[in-house]
C-alpha cells in the first residue's frame, strides 16, 4: 500500500515531490522548511523558523494518520551549527517525553535560504 499525502494545512511541495508518502504503516515526510501554509517564507530567527517547521510537520503527520508521538526518526538540517542550541531547545518542546532517533547536520544552503529544515519518519496508527 502506498499513499501520497497532501494537506492545505502545510505548504505545497515546491517541486516534483509530495509532502510525504505512506508505505504500509510508515510515513516518510519531505523536508519541511519554515514556509507558512500559504507558501510565504517566515524570515524570523531560527527559533521562530523551527516552530513553523513543526507546525508544518504536525499538519502532514495528521494528514498521514500519524502524530509527533509516533515519529521514530527525525533528520534536522541547519544552516549554521552555532544555532544547534536554539534549534534543540525548540525541538525539545515538541519531543519532551517521546524522544525519536535523530540526526542533525549543518548544510551549506537550504531551499529559500531557510535556517532549518526537518524531515521525519513515523508510524501510522
Amino acid at each position: 500500500m502506498m499513499k501520497y499525502v497532501h494537506t492545505k494545512e502545510a505548504p505545497a511541495a515546491i517541486g516534483p515531490y509530495s509532502q510525504g508518502i505512506v508505505v504500509n504503516n510508515l510515513f516518510f515526510s519531505s523536508g519541511q522548511i519554515p514556509l507558512t501554509a500559504d507558501g510565504v517564507m517566515l524570515t524570523g530567527n531560527v527559533k521562530e523558523q523551527t516552530h513553523q517547521v513543526f507546525a508544518n510537520l504536525k499538519a502532514v503527520l495528521k494528514e498521514a494518520g500519524a502524530t509527533l508521538e509516533t515519529v521514530v526518526k527525525a533528520t534536522v538540517f541547519i544552516k549554521n551549527m552555532d544555532d544547534f542550541t536554539e534549534v534543540n531547545e525548540v525541538y525539545g518542546e515538541y519531543f519532551s517525553t517521546h524522544k525519536p532517533a535523530r540526526s542533525c547536520v549543518e548544510v551549506a544552503r537550504l531551499p529559500k535560504d531557510a535556517l532549518v529544515e526537518i524531515e521525519v519518519v513515523a508510524l501510522v496508527k
